[in-house]
């Protein structure tokens, strides 16, 4: 077993033991049974898979409303994911420009085997703070709709926002957020398209060759479901 497993392993005992001298009184679970679920937590899983599909760069073009009934301000941006801690998060390095000035921000998308929920962070070089999310997966529309909070800076109130995350292909995705404004009122606040730039190795996508004169395009084959 490598170092790295067997720290993981160490940690996920040590919490064990710690969770069963709490509420070992109480007999309804043994040692052996909170470790199996330990093991069961950290183990990476489909959603986890899921997550890394979309690894790899990615074009994005923004939509930002900075208050209900205000213009659009458009820009872009590159978003580079990759999962880290052994298949169990994906970080998402984002590079681009907001109204002229640069623009970095790090997101964290993970899913939580305990809560059955998909958990969000983000940070950006606009804040200093943390902004936190979790999500339900809705299979019919291929999506993730987070719930969270976020300081205001004004008033220094948290107030509630949203964001709804589809798949709307392999290459392809749709994120759009929600905030509240002090007086309860709920706006658009930002839409990003995301177009995939690379593959997950890193290799560029390469657009359909364009069909020959007089000869129809043929429809593409879908890829098999794995």
């Amino acid at each position: 077993m490598k170092t790295a497993q067997k720290l993981l392993l160490a940690v996920a005992l040590l919490s064990c033991n710690a969770s069963f001298a709490q509420n070992g009184s109480e007999g309804s679970k043994t040692l052996s049974d909170m470790e199996k679920a330990w093991m069961q937590y950290m183990q990476p899983g489909e959603m986890h898979a899921m997550l890394a599909k979309s690894n790899g760069m990615w074009t994005e073009q923004m939509e930002m409303w900075m208050a209900p009934g205000q213009p659009s301000v458009a820009s872009t941006a590159t978003v580079s994911n990759k999962m880290i801690l052994g298949g169990r998060y994906q970080q998402g390095n984002h590079v681009g420009k907001v109204q002229g000035m640069p623009f970095e921000g790090i997101s964290t998308v993970g899913y939580d085997n305990a809560k059955k929920k998909f958990i969000s962070t983000w940070v950006d070089n606009m804040g200093t703070g943390v902004m936190y999310a979790e999500g339900d997966w809705n299979d019919n529309e291929k999506s993730i709709e987070f719930k969270g909070k976020q300081v205001d800076p004004l008033s220094g109130n948290e107030l509630p926002w949203r964001e709804t995350f589809r798949i709307i292909d392999n290459d392809t995705q749709q994120m759009e957020m929600y905030m509240t404004t002090p007086d309860g009122q709920e706006y658009k606040s930002m839409s990003i398209l995301l177009k995939r730039a690379s593959q997950k190795d890193g290799t560029p996508v390469k657009p359909a060759a364009p069909a020959k004169t007089g000869e129809q395009k043929k429809p593409a084959t879908p890829p098999a479901k794995k």
